[in-house]
């Protein structure tokens, strides 16, 4: 089993954007996370919230208790406030599951 989250953007600076995606990826392999799908969305049909979104991913773990400690990890947050923050103005958690893991 492993655990996952749909999560929804509104990136305003792509390049800022990619930029935290480079500093945070190798913190969430130390907790056995990774992104199993990442999308750029050119438009919006339905949405159940008002927040703008262009950008959707599916972000895993090993277990829900690993990922908790990854979003309060102090080197994680300290990438999140010095790129994702001046480059996402929205952010909406589609979904968050357990699911058998496609990748062992």
């Amino acid at each position: 089993m492993r655990f996952e989250r749909v999560v929804g953007l509104y990136v305003t600076d792509d390049d800022m954007y990619a930029k935290y995606r480079e500093a945070m990826i190798p913190i969430l392999k130390t907790f056995g996370g990774g992104f199993s799908y990442d999308f750029k969305i050119a438009e919006v049909l339905k949405s159940e919230v008002p927040e703008k979104i262009n950008r959707v991913f599916v972000i895993y773990f090993k277990d829900e208790e690993s990922m908790n400690q990854f979003f309060s990890n102090e080197k994680y947050l300290e990438v999140k406030q010095k790129y994702f923050i001046p480059s996402v103005s929205d952010a909406t958690e589609i979904a968050r599951y357990e699911r058998q893991s496609l990748i062992e």
